[in-house]
């Protein structure tokens, strides 16, 4: 059985090939090699017909005597399906030459579906983020709530690639100001590099914003998926990690309604994990305005007062983060001999069935 469905597989995935662009987008590369195989059985059918030619006819060898027939013999209209499974045969050659001279394509595009989210993955890097928070379940630089945010982002990440998933994440750094770090990508490995550099103490204490301004890296995040044109796409999550030391619910002429109209108009839920050791829910003044603002925006605020909370957090948004995503994927050299060789097997095999089963079919012209 798993013999057959990977069959099936891959003869599904040959006739997909068919949606990618046609012949004339194609690089043989091994033309040379199916001209000489085009060339060899030229010549080989030439010379076998030459001597069938040379050969005549062999009195007693290749003639039989009958009784007399009679005169009129009506020939059935039908005789020439005998020829059948050779017309099939010599069908498959030309499918089977184009295989063997080996097409590719340079560049292909592809729209493919995955399970997945587009994920932006926010960090407070503000001064504040050096209160204590400490605990054994994560592996963290110092006990300090920014060692553990950066740990516990880390520790998402790794979830997700774990899993069945093939998210877009984006990862994003704000203070006063917010900073695009890594635009939306699947390479989960310069994102984990990128979240190990911005964690170091000694980068940290570079960056130049030192606030917390919430709601400037929620308006941020949506301008990022805007950016990648995604607003329009189903699956748009922002997941922020923070002290949530901010009373700030406007800035200049924004305010915090209007950012978070924003985020809800597009669809895009706000998860936030508040890290505040031994403090829960509205032990931290600014509870109460991002509690309400972050479950308006259909996410979900998570009061996290030690490590175990922040693990069971993570846990949750992993199992909320559901659903799948379209990306364009690009590939350089991807064979597309597999649906030539697909129909000169088929062919080749109806032609050896058919004259295999059928007597009528027993006969080579």
């Amino acid at each position: 059985m798993g013999t057959l469905n990977a069959l099936i597989a891959l003869i599904q995935r040959t006739l997909n090939e068919w949606r990618a662009p046609g012949a004339s987008d194609l690089v043989f590369d091994a033309r040379n090699a199916a001209l000489l195989a085009v060339t060899l059985f030229v010549i080989v059918t030439a010379l076998a017909l030459t001597w069938r030619s040379l050969r005549g006819r062999l009195p007693g060898r290749t003639a039989i005597a009958v009784p007399a027939i009679l005169p009129r013999v009506r020939q059935s209209p039908l005789t020439f399906i005998r020829h059948l499974p050779f017309a099939l045969f010599a069908l498959g050659l030309p499918f089977f030459c184009l295989a063997l001279a080996d097409p590719y394509e340079a560049l292909s595009a592809q729209q493919v579906s995955h399970p997945g989210r587009r994920i932006a993955v926010i960090m407070d890097a503000s001064l504040s983020m050096l209160s204590p928070f400490s605990g054994q379940q994560l592996k963290t630089q110092s006990d300090t709530a920014f060692s553990n945010t950066m740990a516990a982002a880390e520790y998402f990440v790794r979830m997700r690639m774990k899993g069945k998933y093939r998210d877009l994440i984006a990862l994003e750094q704000f203070g006063n100001e917010a900073y695009v770090i890594t635009p939306f990508t699947t390479d989960y490995e310069n994102l984990l590099l990128s979240l190990k550099m911005i964690s170091d103490v000694n980068e940290w204490q570079r960056f130049p914003d030192q606030g917390t301004i919430i709601m400037k890296a929620i308006d941020e995040g949506v301008d990022l998926f805007q950016a990648f044109d995604f607003l329009k796409s189903s699956g748009n999550i922002m997941v922020i990690f923070s002290d949530g030391q901010d009373n700030n619910v406007q800035i200049g002429d924004m305010t915090l309604d209007q950012v978070l109209k924003k985020a809800v108009d597009h669809k895009v839920p706000v998860y936030m994990i508040r890290t505040a050791y031994a403090r829960g829910l509205f032990d931290v003044i600014p509870d109460q305005v991002w509690k309400k603002a972050i479950d308006a925006t259909g996410g979900r605020f998570y009061p996290a007062a030690n490590q175990e909370t922040i693990l069971q957090a993570i846990k949750e948004i992993d199992a909320a983060a559901t659903g799948r995503v379209d990306v364009r994927e690009y590939s350089v050299r991807q064979p597309r001999y597999a649906r030539f060789a697909l129909i000169a097997v088929l062919l080749w095999t109806l032609a050896a069935g058919m004259q295999m089963s059928l007597r009528m079919f027993r006969t080579f012209p």
